[in-house]
């Protein structure tokens, strides 16, 4: 009789072992060390879950995981994220991970961006709101109002840096984030050394912007930036060539032709004078700053070095300015030519 009973309460034991492990033990399906679940908005329902689960190898044992969540009441409670699943986790943390909405942060990391349809490609790739949405977003005047900007200005509260959002973050989410950041960048000091310059954030943004596609130099920025003050102030158009690129949408641009200068666009700054109507990329801070704190100079014309340094000769008059840039042209000329028949060379000789 003992012996039955010692039996039975053995098997019992054993049971409750076994039925414990599995909901208290690994049981990640995946050699990963980690995995991301999404949970789509709108599709928050147990089926649409669990398959998810299943198509993607996250548990051994589903069944089981069906049955604990059913009874931890999560069906009700799931919901819309990128949740990470660790590795040899148990059913129980997969459960509580979903049940308490822990989503896991995604880094929008924005270097250069030109244009609107960029940054929304570049959100709609890693984020569940689509590139449409934010493009929306971005052209209604109404919810722009709010920051001060319009659809034209909006990209200068864009400035390039590493923002951390949830997976499931609305167009609305992202730019108050950005303008949290637009407002730390624009200190008092940085807004009085723009009204020295005769310009508002806004405008000393679009500045930057063009001094940015100007050169990688840091060294030099504050100096282009001082000869479109200067052309600013004397009432010159600034004849930026990046502004050219910008309003035919070519960066690639490597020459600017007297076709490209008569295109229509308010973007043309040889043709309007003053600033573009908006940025034509997000400048660095560095670059912004450079263009504060740009140096009182006498220059009106910059062109690239002949050697191709991505350094830049400055003048103050237009026959020195045609003069430098002539030997530019003439040693850009011979190195197209000379990587033309280069390649026709590289074509006719002949191949083992």
């Amino acid at each position: 009789m003992y012996k039955k009973i010692a039996f039975v309460l053995l098997a019992l034991i054993l049971i409750v072992i076994a039925f414990t492990a599995r909901f208290y033990l690994s049981n990640t399906a995946f050699t990963e060390d980690s995995k991301y679940l999404y949970i789509h908005t709108g599709h928050t329902d147990k089926e649409t879950i669990m398959k998810t689960l299943v198509e993607n190898k996250f548990l051994k044992n589903p069944g089981s995981f069906a049955f604990l969540a059913g009874q931890m009441n999560i069906w009700p409670q799931a919901r819309p994220g990128r949740y990470k699943i660790v590795k040899n986790m148990s059913l129980l943390d997969i459960a509580r991970v979903i049940r308490n909405g822990r989503q896991e942060p995604l880094n929008l990391v924005i270097t250069k961006v030109r244009t609107k349809e960029q940054l929304a490609s570049l959100i709609g790739k890693k984020f569940e709101t689509d590139s449409l949405s934010i493009i929306n977003y971005l052209n209604n005047p109404d919810t722009l109002k709010k920051y001060g900007l319009d659809t034209t200005t909006i990209m200068t509260m864009v400035f390039p840096d590493t923002y951390a959002y949830l997976w499931t973050a609305s167009p609305e989410d992202f730019f108050k984030k950005l303008y949290a950041q637009y407002n730390k960048i624009w200190t008092d000091e940085r807004r009085q050394k723009a009204e020295a310059l005769g310009l508002t954030p806004t405008s000393a943004y679009i500045l930057a912007s063009i001094v940015e596609e100007e050169t990688n130099a840091n060294e030099e920025k504050g100096m282009i930036a001082s000869v479109y003050l200067n052309r600013l102030s004397r009432g010159m158009n600034l004849g930026a060539d990046p502004t050219i690129k910008f309003a035919l949408r070519d960066f690639g641009l490597t020459r600017i032709y007297h076709k490209h200068l008569a295109y229509e666009s308010p973007y043309n700054t040889y043709r309007n004078k003053g600033l573009p109507p908006g940025p034509i990329c997000t400048p660095s801070l560095k670059t912004l700053d450079h263009t504060l704190d740009a140096p009182k100079t006498n220059y009106l014309f910059f062109v690239a070095n002949k050697d191709f340094s991505q350094k830049h000769v400055f003048t103050e008059t237009y026959s020195d300015h045609l003069k430098y840039a002539r030997e530019y042209q003439k040693e850009l000329t011979r190195l197209q030519k000379l990587k033309k028949q280069t390649a026709k060379e590289e074509i006719s000789a002949p191949h083992d």
